[in-house]
């Protein structure tokens, strides 16, 4: 089985790396601690003296580790284009996640949890690849910032564990009943007419209007306009009509002013859509632009899943490692099957039958149409990165080696019992983010945690 569990993958967790920083924990720490007054603000003196500020269970946090993780958090925020933190309480906030996050590789250590060097070169790889470079390269890029790319590997391995270890600690521990997802529907359902919890995605054919334009050209254009509405409600493609003949800035996107709330829109508009069904095309709408033709391409509750959504169908083999199979040796066996399907040696589907480990194996590796979210975060990043027929390289999943062929792709719109699995996934992720928080508090309550003052 891959269905997911709900865990930050490796590309979730590091995503946000950029090349000039450090892999983050998996959630930044909001208490505060009057010891992170101890850093400087001028961190070239941490260059000439370092010094301890706090100890965790025995093992140091120095000033020099959280100058240095500012320094890059402070590039992070900048990268992002984000307004900066106060500094000092940027600096508390540094600190507090250093102590949290040596707590639980602490644990994570102490109760056998441990992460070898296949794991961490896919994590690696993941990074290259978000970033289109080879890893080579990103070798290059980060020494170029000061990172050795050990210490990249050390900073990717000790997010590895602090992933495995909320999944073994946290993710086991959260459940969502049908009655919650029932509640929940019927309170989506009693706000659903509300247009502020409505969010709705417009398409629009504008034929502009100059400002000073007569009474000819006017009607000129409304005729052209009109023209243009006909085809639409006659079938073409609002797409490709929008791009021929829109005046609008937003033709080259097939006139799609994107999903956003529904108080975002202009009154004008939200009048001539509000009884089209998804899909329906408006009458003509004059503005003081020109005239308008509308296409309401999406329309839900904000609370609510899409409900029409990309599905993938793709095909897998599993190879579980364990005393006879290591993990190396699970991905040289799949990249050597890799390389006989595509040279027409064998193809995919007798492969899965006669080695993958999982209930797949009987239907060839089959999964069926899975929708977002319905896999585990890992083996969805590298399978929504695949185009039809391509096959994977080897990746590691919590359970397992997996080589992956995608076949094909599909818009669907979501039945009634697929709707309620996404609520329940959405539901579950926001339980998990509260017990995480909560558990990562206790992790830390239970640690000896001794905050050092700077020397005089």
């Amino acid at each position: 089985m891959i269905h997911r569990v709900s865990a930050p993958s490796v590309a979730c967790l590091l995503i946000l790396t950029a090349l000039s920083v450090q892999a983050q924990g998996l959630r930044p720490a909001t208490r505060t601690s009057p010891a992170a007054s101890t850093v400087t603000a001028a961190q070239g003196a941490v260059r000439q003296a370092d010094f301890i500020v706090a100890v965790v269970n025995s093992e140091p946090v120095t000033n020099h580790d959280v100058a240095v993780e500012l320094q890059r958090m402070q590039q992070q925020y900048a990268q992002q284009r984000q307004a900066l933190p106060d500094t000092r309480e940027l600096t508390r906030q540094v600190l507090e996640r250093l102590i949290n996050e040596k707590a639980q590789l602490q644990l994570a250590r102490e109760t056998g949890i441990k992460v070898d060097e296949p794991s961490v070169d896919q994590a690696e790889q993941s990074v290259a690849l978000q970033n289109q470079l080879s890893v080579a390269e990103l070798h290059r890029r980060i020494a170029q910032d000061g990172v050795d790319p050990k210490q990249f590997r050390e900073q990717l391995r000790n997010q590895l564990l602090l992933t495995r270890l909320r999944e073994r600690e946290v993710e086991p521990k959260v459940r969502v009943s049908d009655l919650e997802v029932e509640q929940y529907l019927q309170e989506q359902l009693a706000v659903s007419n509300v247009p502020a919890n409505q969010v709705i995605n417009i398409a629009q054919l504008l034929v502009a209007v100059p400002e000073n334009a007569s009474e000819t050209q006017v009607a000129a254009l409304q005729a052209k306009a009109q023209r243009a509405l006909e085809r639409a409600r006659a079938g073409e493609d609002f797409t490709v009509l929008a791009r021929e003949l829109s005046d609008a800035a937003d033709r080259a996107s097939g006139g799609q002013l994107g999903l956003r709330p529904a108080d975002r829109y202009p009154p004008l508009f939200l009048d001539a859509t509000r009884s089209l069904a998804v899909g329906g095309i408006s009458e003509l709408v004059r503005s003081g632009a020109g005239f308008h033709i509308l296409k309401l391409v999406e329309k839900r509750n904000a609370g609510l899943p899409p409900m029409v959504i990309t599905q993938s169908h793709a095909r897998h083999i599993l190879l579980r490692p364990n005393a006879q199979l290591s993990e190396a040796a699970a991905r040289d066996k799949l990249n050597d099957f890799r390389r006989r399907i595509q040279t027409g040696q064998t193809d995919f589907a007798t492969l899965a039958r006669e080695n993958s480990q999982d209930g797949s194996a009987e239907q060839g590796g089959d999964l069926g149409w899975a929708y977002p979210g319905q896999f585990v975060p890992e083996f969805e990043a590298v399978m929504n990165r695949l185009a039809p027929g391509q096959i994977s390289q080897p990746l590691i999943s919590r359970f397992g080696v997996h080589l992956i062929q995608l076949l094909e792709r599909r818009n669907t719109t979501l039945g009634e019992r697929e709707q309620r699995e996404m609520v329940r996934n959405m539901l579950r992720e926001k339980k998990l983010d509260e017990a995480y928080a909560n558990w990562a508090r206790d992790v830390r309550a239970r640690a000896y945690v001794e905050m050092r003052e700077p020397p005089q």
